[in-house]
């Protein structure tokens, strides 16, 4: 039981990590700042959770286990809000924007 529990265990953070190597490829390949955020943001929360999912098996199911799924839950509660105040940010403060995407007339964000 001990050898399924490290294989599995095992797959989960190396699935993980091989998402978080495919958002750094896409953050160093884009070069306007809202297509890193985009690649960045879309792939650290399948990342971590398949991380701190193979931590968990790892460890066995115990408290520890209850504080790592309360990590993936703050980190897919708090990702989301900063990222978009990031970008909103962005967006209110380049002023050649136009030149990088597009913009709706009536100017809403």
């Amino acid at each position: 039981m001990a050898w399924v529990q490290l294989i599995v265990g095992g797959a989960l953070i190396v699935i993980g990590l091989l998402i978080m190597c495919a958002g750094v490829i896409g953050v160093y390949r884009f070069h306007y700042v809202l297509n890193r955020m985009h690649a960045s943001a879309m792939v650290d929360s399948m990342g971590i959770l398949f991380a701190i999912l193979g931590l968990a098996v790892l460890s066995g199911f115990q408290f520890g286990t209850l504080k790592l799924v309360l990590i993936v839950v703050f980190f897919w509660l708090a990702g989301p809000v900063s990222s978009h105040m990031i970008c909103k940010l962005e967006v209110l403060v380049n002023e050649d924007l136009e030149k990088e995407c597009e913009v709706p007339e009536d100017g809403r964000i």
